[in-house]
């Protein structure tokens, strides 16, 4: 850095390129690390195509700060012998201490808390699930429940909490990632649910704040990023409606978070009533509430709070369609063809290589089906459908936890770790 004549500072721009180009080719190889460990040096450079005198640099480095470390391949497979069978040393494998720091995640749902925690290496240490009455829940009086559950389940594994790097939130609803508050969900009675800065303050560790359908497709990208990369769109259709996106190759939030708030998308202007309080939202025709409220013959302004069905109900209802019952046959139809007419907008907007369906509701997609392509085919040409696949996923609870805890590492290690000064704070001594 340098001072001008007028007092003025001006850094120095080859310094800053420098640092820059340090600390991504460190994110470089911690990323590799996660989807290859463990791995060798010479292996490192083919897959970050870094130089073999960088690899060298930067593993020194990484080991020096604890973030990694190094054993011999025979002691890495528990193949340790007196004699090694092969000649010459052997190779040194690298991999991720999991030691190095820890992450938390929340996913909050109405009446539950579910809490994760997870080390550097993203192996689940322990996961708990806690009866949270969340629709009595104050702005005031939820952060603080919160921040003692993500207390107790670190004590309850004797891990200091400053060795904790980050805590993220999944939450229903809508998200302000910019004020760090959940502007609505189902969870809540009020809205404007601030927890990121009162977590901090009550915690003392970082906080992130996200959809919970967004972490569907992170969880995704992280188990098969061959497949699920580029331009792709998860639609979770269970008690509510929600979309996670990946756009270029990157979750995309939108300016506030709020991104992919597909269910909530005007599917018919004055029509049925939301959970949200809204009216004609696509949620309010193919949520799970949607569908039962049809099933009972009650009218669609019903409050989605008095029609909430037991998974035996859905699945008798389902059952019912199966079978044959024509009414309930139609309900599922209409429910497709809603479905498939914000797909058809979707792909108009985005383009993505795949569009996957998930939730509990997908048990029903067999009946959903002829609704939605027969919408599809009405809504867009087939110059903008054919590029696009349609698949159903069966719907696993851990998914939404898997994301939140993949992306608190990954963003770790692109804006944390990848910063040298940054990488030794979480070590208690």
């Amino acid at each position: 850095m340098t001072v001008r004549g007028d007092g003025t500072r001006r850094v120095s721009v080859g310094k800053a390129d420098s640092d820059h180009v340090r600390r991504q080719n460190r994110s470089l190889v911690l990323s590799a690390l996660r989807r290859r460990e463990p791995i060798a040096r010479v292996d490192l450079g083919a897959e970050t195509r870094l130089s073999p005198a960088t690899i060298t640099a930067i593993t020194a480095d990484l080991i020096a700060e604890g973030l990694i470390e190094a054993r011999d391949d025979e002691a890495e497979a528990g193949e340790v012998q007196a004699e090694p069978a092969r000649r010459g040393r052997p190779r040194v494998m690298l991999r991720l201490d999991p030691t190095a720091g820890y992450v938390l995640a929340a996913k909050i749902s109405r009446d539950s808390v579910v809490l994760q925690l997870a080390d550097f290496d993203g192996r689940i240490i322990d996961r708990q699930e806690a009866v949270v009455p969340t629709y009595e829940e104050t702005r005031d009086s939820f952060p603080v429940k919160l921040a003692d559950l993500l207390g107790g389940i670190v004590a309850d594994n004797g891990i200091d909490f400053r060795q904790v790097a980050e805590i993220a939130i999944g939450a229903q609803g809508f998200v302000d990632t910019n004020t760090g508050s959940v502007m609505w969900s189902p969870a809540f009675s009020v809205r404007d649910m601030r927890l990121v800065e009162p977590l901090r303050v009550l915690t003392g560790r970082n906080c992130i704040l996200s959809n919970d359908a967004n972490m569907i497709a992170q969880a995704l990208h992280e188990a098969n990023p061959d497949v699920y990369n580029g331009t792709f769109a998860v639609i979770f259709v269970d008690q509510g409606v929600g979309a996670g996106l990946f756009v270029g190759d990157r979750l995309h939030h939108g300016a506030a978070g709020s991104a992919a708030e597909f269910g909530h998308m005007n599917h018919l202007p004055g029509g049925a009533l939301c959970q949200c309080g809204r009216r004609g939202c696509l949620e309010a025709y193919i949520a799970d509430y949607a569908i039962h409220r049809q099933a009972l013959g009650l009218p669609e302004d019903a409050p989605p709070l008095s029609v909430r069905p037991t998974q035996g109900e859905l699945i008798a209802h389902e059952a019912a369609a199966y079978a044959g019952d024509e009414a309930m046959r139609a309900i599922y139809h209409r429910a497709g063809e809603a479905l498939g007419y914000g797909l058809a907008r979707l792909m108009a907007l985005i383009n993505p290589s795949r569009i996957v369906l998930t939730g509990g509701s997908v048990r029903a997609y067999p009946l959903f089906e002829a609704g939605l392509k027969a919408a599809i085919e009405a809504a867009l040409v087939e110059d903008l459908r054919r590029s696009t696949v349609i698949e159903t996923l069966p719907w696993q609870t851990d998914m939404i936890m898997t994301g939140l805890i993949s992306y608190m590492l990954t963003r770790l290690d692109r804006e944390v770790f990848a910063n040298p000064a940054e990488a030794r704070r979480f070590r208690i001594s």
